[in-house]
């Protein structure tokens, strides 16, 4: 069975490239007569801004998503992510690391897709035993190589493109790529369609479901929904929050957005004669095959 799900983070209200991702999830997992999952990504309580969750809903409901089953917070889940980080360092996988973001800026000679790749200065002990630690998991050669629904065949060799990445935080939290990983486990997903900005992400996902014996589901990157300066649209590049009041209009803006198509008539239609549209005329392959595209609205 299909199960999808929408995994937004409550650091303000949905835009429009957010409705993208929801639209693009949604709308693949119920054409293929499966399940459609929410789980809130709340890890990050200081990056949370109050009462964001229950906008979030408020919205996906003026918008027409119903979701299946309950909801999921993460910030309910840390006893999960401990275990799994317990699995991994049973595996002698996991090791403590003091340094501080200038630290392995000025010390590292090798660069990644994310920046300077940790020079591994406290793989066989931490430089500063005293000082509060992150927990890097050790990566290795072997390439990463997954089909993308949408983006095709990509592979990625961990050590080289990101290197020893870190799965808690010196301040206790769990990393997202952790996370991540256990929940879409736990909720049984096996498709998951989202932003291209999660693309690179997608190879240490795979890695951690491996080392953990975890399924890996069927990925499909959508286009990012960007403004005219080429930025992503966020909270960080002032994106507006999507106006329920224009639920149709924003509805039809994001499934053209998707390649779909819709046409003119449906303009003004109903929500629920839209939905039955995309229902109905959905295709997956009809998705740009790029990784990011500027909105025109």
């Amino acid at each position: 069975m299909y199960v999808g799900r929408f995994a937004p983070s409550p650091t303000g209200p949905l835009h429009f490239g957010s409705l993208v991702a929801a639209v693009a999830s949604y709308c693949d997992a119920k054409v293929n007569h499966g399940e459609w999952l929410l789980r809130i990504e709340d890890l990050d309580k200081q990056r949370e801004i109050p009462s964001a969750a229950d906008t979030i809903l408020r919205q996906l409901e003026a918008f027409g998503f119903e979701w299946d089953g309950e909801i999921l917070y993460q910030s309910q889940r840390h006893a999960f992510y401990t275990e799994a980080f317990q699995q991994l360092n049973a595996q002698h996988l996991l090791y403590p690391c003091t340094c501080t973001r200038k630290e392995i800026a000025d010390s590292s000679q090798q660069w990644g897709i994310e920046g300077v790749i940790y020079p591994k200065t406290c793989l066989t002990h931490a430089l500063k035993p005293l000082a509060p630690s992150a927990w890097r998991i050790k990566t290795n050669a072997t390439p990463i190589q997954f089909e993308d629904a949408i983006q095709g065949t990509l592979s990625q060799q961990l050590n080289e493109a990101v290197g020893d990445f870190i799965l808690k935080r010196a301040d206790g939290l769990f990393a997202y790529q952790l996370a991540v990983v256990v929940d879409d486990a736990a909720q049984g997903i096996t498709h998951i369609v989202r932003g291209a900005d999660l693309l690179a992400s997608t190879p240490r996902q795979i890695y951690l479901q491996q080392l953990l014996q975890l399924n890996t589901p069927h990925y499909a990157h959508v286009a990012l929904a960007c403004n005219a300066a080429g930025e992503k649209l966020s909270k960080q590049t002032l994106a507006k929050s999507i106006d329920a009041s224009q639920a149709n209009q924003r509805l039809f803006e994001a499934l053209s957005f998707l390649g779909q198509h819709p046409p003119d008539e449906l303009k003004n239609a109903t929500m629920a004669d839209l939905w039955h549209w995309a229902m109905t005329y959905w295709q997956l392959e009809n998705l740009p095959k790029i990784k990011n595209m500027v909105v025109k609205m």
